[in-house]
């Protein structure tokens, strides 16, 4: 494991780093711990890494943080999720607009309650336009969905007479995501071992260099951060082209 020092090569630094954070029930699980706990380690360890994505260098950080999928799980599991969204908000906010971080929050407000969704919208207020690190937190977020609603407002737009179906682009298509004016991820990392997407960024991460971890995300540290990225610095990225590293080689 490489040190969490913060000098890395500024040229090749991602732009845009997105974690799927996975694992908090498997720490709790391996300290004999309710689950709650793990959740409660993963904001501490969110927290973390905020700091760590400002001093290395990363513009944009997205962390998956509650999907339209988790509404499956026990009613007691998701009421402690949306407790820890609350408490997270309320204290932090403050300290991330100190920092100079702008927070975004991606994903439906269908079965959020008022107060949650009030929260949300204070927050995105709170740190409009600060100049440092965009975070962006997709919560009851899902891809399909995100990409189904892109769709249906497109046909809304087309039948009312604002655009023409010839003109729908993939850069037009892309402005009607949740993501709008939000460059793609360069760099996906996933936290405890499983290794698929989970319906996160599926539009946005054609491109996207992964990279999978064994750590479960409270144990997620600067040092496991910076080595991910320095593990993206050594990645050819072709975007469908021709290799120059590797002298034109496919």
């Amino acid at each position: 494991m490489p040190s969490d020092s913060s000098a890395l090569p500024a040229p090749k630094v991602p732009r845009h780093v997105a974690i799927i954070m996975d694992g908090n029930g498997r720490w709790a699980k391996a300290r004999h711990l309710p689950r709650v706990m793990g959740h409660r380690a993963g904001v501490a360890a969110v927290r973390k890494i905020v700091r760590a994505a400002q001093e290395i260098g990363i513009e944009y950080l997205t962390l998956y943080g509650f999907s339209s999928e988790n509404w499956k799980r026990p009613v007691t599991e998701v009421n402690d999720l949306m407790g820890l969204l609350r408490m997270y908000i309320k204290d932090d906010l403050e300290e991330l607009h100190k920092q100079g971080v702008e927070v975004r929050v991606i994903g439906a407000k269908s079965r959020l309650e008022g107060d949650i969704i009030s929260l949300i919208e204070h927050a995105q207020e709170r740190t409009r336009g600060n100049p440092n690190l965009k975070f962006i937190v997709a919560f009851n977020y899902g891809g399909q969905d995100e990409i189904v609603e892109a769709a249906r407002r497109i046909a809304e737009d087309a039948a009312s007479g604002k655009i023409k179906s010839e003109d729908v682009t993939r850069e037009v298509f892309a402005s009607y995501l949740a993501t709008a004016g939000i460059p793609d991820p360069d760099l996906v990392i996933r936290t405890s071992g499983e290794r698929r997407l989970s319906n996160f960024l599926i539009w946005q991460t054609a491109y996207s260099e992964f990279v999978f971890t064994d750590t479960l995300w409270p144990d997620f540290t600067k040092a496991h951060l910076a080595a991910a990225v320095q593990e993206f610095q050594g990645r050819d990225r072709r975007f469908g082209g021709l290799s120059v590293a590797a002298g034109g080689r496919s």
